[in-house]
């Protein structure tokens, strides 16, 4: 479609799938904007949901779209999507030509939220605007209710579905990168809806009137102050009684940002209502949802730039009373400022960074969600103010996030518990999950942070006649018959209500509070503190093992003076946790240590004497035990106790290979021909005169334990004890056998022919070189009989 001519819609729709499957995605997006720009909107509203589908996908997962989560800037199309769904592109100038017609577009019930459908399904009008005077009633009944949304609110509906409709990838491939083409539009829409400085572009089309209906109808005299915040009344709306649309001159300003921002919250938080988060704590309820590490860096995005937003505010208006806003001329976008984090997020965040929380692995990928969290609770660093690194690691909270501190309690305290709780359970010997329990630590050690907390408790612990005497909020000034000491009181009196309000509505009235710096919670740090002890001398055991292995198996070891072992690695180490990565473990531990006794004001010397006193009872002796277990008729069996131990690092099971030893993988230092010759020769023998080497091996005397030198393999039966395994892998491991297998390893052929080229130097022949070296082995084997035993104990 080189060059499209007027036609009739259905054709041009017709003609665009015919094209979607012939022609190039640049080509497809060149010929789009040529019809954007020469079509009416009568008939680019056809085509709108089905260019919408084609781009995002469907909301079912059938259809994929543009794979936009797959899509980066190494791609050659990355550059041609971003241009034409940019928010100033031909996609958007589509959707205000169609907004400025006031065209719907339909969406289906079941595709919303959770707690958004179900309140529809049972005749309840849902909270959020967002869905007011949207719902269409079909004859078939509420099940088959429809949602009509303008073009703008069509389009940022199916976008934020992009993120969560479950995708079938193709192998290899999964969407969790910040450099995606999907993450890049996040950005770029929050940028330019939710501008930190101006204001937003106008739209370059507009209805007959001269404006577009704002989606969320509030009258000029009603403020933001009920958006997002749980209604505990009794009395529900129904749906058949939505609001009339009442349209606010003032509120055109900024109806696409409100639009976008709702979008965004109620389709990437808004999964669990406080009934379905209470009812989650059950492990009989199955989880609806489960958000992915991209989902979780995406909402991340979304909250640093709503700090930065809201920081944007102008100080005139930051410091100004709610009272005295009223009657002064504040911009929409300046007043939206001041409430948007409060009321548009704080609610939906909290249920789902518990829900995080609660149900996510636990590996490194949590770190997602913990930075999600840091960022929430840390709006003081997205205020546009540079500072250094050295200044902003001795950096005191500024006193004017105080009242932040205190409306958002939960986040800080709540969460923090159900971190220390995760935490208890975690491998802290592994450096990613140490570097966490670093990064809640200094966070929550920063200078002034713990005093507000503290400050905020005792807030919510106030008597509740307190409340009962609250006055209201209009202050009144010495001159008009007030006094400072009744301002000071009213002050209190508003913080203790806005504390209790913000527990209240996101725990319930009959939640039971346990405070951060309560006696209960500070018995869960000490636990910790030993646990993060243990994870230290653990991690130290670890790097001290390999350092011994890394030095026997050095370049000397090829002389005979390292282990030929294959089994060598210490036990249960991965390969994160070796050399460089163990030396980061202790220092992220040590860093939290000090961190921790900031926060909750702990004796030095205690936490010390503590310490001491735990690395002095994990002696190597006692490390080197095996978990607590049980014999078993198939084996050792873990207790409860050694369940506990494995998973704290206190002690693991040494995991040798139990099967037969001649019959193990070949090595890269053995020859591989020369390994199944040996075998095959070692079974002649050991099958002819098997008996023999029994009866041999059994003599109490001076040639039976002759005998089982040379055919028993005592040293690795003694490390198979330690590890479990059956009766039967024993048993048969301590039958007494020929084994040739070490003539093949690379290194004895190596030996041998420097002994036999040695021996030719000194006029030896083969004979006598090979006489010499089978005097010497015995005379080896008779020297470890008659003093192996006093070696040993030495």
């Amino acid at each position: 479609m080189a060059a499209p001519t007027l036609q009739q819609p259905s054709f041009l729709l017709a003609n665009l799938k015919a094209d979607a499957t012939t022609k190039t995605l640049l080509q497809r997006c060149q010929d789009l904007v040529k019809i954007i720009d020469e079509y009416p909107a009568k008939e680019l509203h056809l085509i709108f949901p089905w260019l919408v589908e084609s781009v995002f996908g469907s909301l079912d997962g059938i259809i994929a779209g543009w794979n936009l989560r797959l899509l980066h800037s190494r791609s050659n199309e990355y550059n041609i999507v971003m241009e034409f769904l940019n928010p100033s592109g031909p996609m958007m100038n589509l959707v205000y030509k169609l907004q400025a017609e006031e065209y719907k577009y339909e969406i289906p019930v079941h595709y919303l939220p959770g707690p958004v459908k179900a309140c529809i399904q049972q005749g309840v009008l849902p909270d959020c605007p967002l869905f007011h005077n949207k719902l269409q009633f079909p004859p078939a009944g509420l099940l088959t209710l429809n949602l009509a949304l303008n073009p703008f609110e069509f389009f940022m509906f199916n976008f934020a579905c992009c993120l969560i409709t479950p995708k079938s990838f193709p192998p290899g491939q999964h969407g969790s990168s910040t450099d995606s083409a999907y993450f890049v539009l996040v950005d770029n829409y929050l940028k330019y809806f939710l501008p930190s400085e101006g204001s937003v572009p106008p739209s370059p089309f507009s209805d007959s009137r001269g404006s577009v209906t704002a989606p969320s109808p509030r009258s000029s005299s009603v403020s933001f102050a009920g958006y997002g915040v749980h209604s505990p009344s009794l009395l529900k709306h129904h749906i058949f009684h939505q609001p009339s649309v009442n349209a606010d001159p003032a509120a055109q300003e900024i109806w696409r940002s409100e639009t976008l921002l709702q979008m965004f919250v109620e389709i990437w938080l808004h999964h669990y209502s406080l009934e379905m988060y209470q009812k989650l704590q059950s492990p009989q309820v199955k989880e609806p949802f489960s958000p992915t590490e991209e989902h979780v860096l995406v909402v991340r995005l979304l909250v640093k730039h709503l700090h930065a937003f809201s920081n944007s505010l102008k100080p005139e208006q930051l410091s100004s009373s709610p009272s005295a806003h009223s009657h002064t001329h504040t911009s929409p976008l300046e007043e939206f400022k001041r409430v948007v984090v409060q009321r548009f997020v704080q609610q939906k965040l909290y249920l789902f960074l518990q829900h995080c929380f609660g149900h996510w692995p636990l590996d490194a990928s949590f770190r997602a969600v913990l930075e999600t969290w840091l960022s929430y609770i840390q709006p003081w660093r997205y205020t546009g103010e540079k500072t250094n690194p050295q200044q902003e690691q001795n950096r005191t909270v500024p006193d004017k996030w105080e009242s932040f501190v205190q409306e958002n309690l939960l986040m800080y305290t709540k969460l923090f518990q159900v971190f220390l709780n995760r935490t208890m359970r975690t491998d802290l010997v592994n450096a990613k999950n140490a570097l966490m329990v670093f990064r809640v630590a200094k966070v929550f050690a920063q200078p002034n942070l713990a005093e507000m907390i503290q400050k905020g408790e005792q807030l919510f612990l106030e008597p509740e006649h307190v409340l009962h005497h609250r006055q209201p909020r209009g202050y009144l000034t010495p001159s008009q018959g007030g006094s400072y000491l009744s301002s000071r009181q009213r002050v209190m009196t508003d913080m203790v209500f806005r504390v209790k309000s913000h527990v209240y509505a996101l725990e319930g009235q009959d939640c039971q509070y346990k405070q951060m710096f309560g006696t209960e919670l500070r018995a869960a740090v000490m636990k910790l503190i030993q646990i993060i002890a243990q994870a230290r001398h653990t991690a130290k055991r670890i790097s001290d093992h390999s350092n011994e292995v890394a030095a026997n198996n050095s370049f000397l070891s090829w002389f005979g003076m390292g282990s030929s072992d294959p089994n060598t690695t210490f036990p249960g180490a991965e390969p994160e946790e070796s050399g460089e990565c163990l030396k980061k473990t202790h220092e992220f531990l040590d860093r939290a240590l000090e961190n921790l006794c900031q926060i909750f004001k702990l004796n030095q010397g205690q936490l010390t004497q503590l310490i001491s006193n735990l690395g002095s009872s994990q002696d190597d002796g006692n490390s080197k035990q095996l978990p607590d277990c049980i014999q078993g008729e198939n084996g050792l069996i873990l207790t409860d106790l050694g369940r506990r131990q494995i998973i704290s690092g206190l002690r693991r099971f040494e995991i040798h290979y139990q099967g037969d030893l001649e019959l193990q993988p070949i090595r890269s230092y053995e020859n591989a021909l020369l390994v199944r010759l040996f075998y095959k020769i070692s079974s002649l023998v050991n099958n002819r005169f098997g008996g023999h080497m029994n009866a041999l091996c059994s003599r109490p005397d001076f040639l039976g334990r002759l005998g089982r030198h040379y055919l028993s393999e005592q040293e690795s039966t003694a490390k198979l004890k330690q590890s479990p395994m059956t009766q039967r892998t024993l048993e048969r491991n301590r039958q007494p056998r020929l084994s040739l297998r070490p003539l093949a390893s690379y290194r004895t052929i190596l030996l041998l022919l420097l002994f036999y080229m040695f021996g030719a130097l000194l006029s030896f022949g083969p004979v006598s070189s090979t006489l010499l070296i089978l005097t010497g082995g015995f005379l080896y084997g008779l020297m470890m009989t008659l003093f192996g035993d006093k070696l040993k104990t030495q």
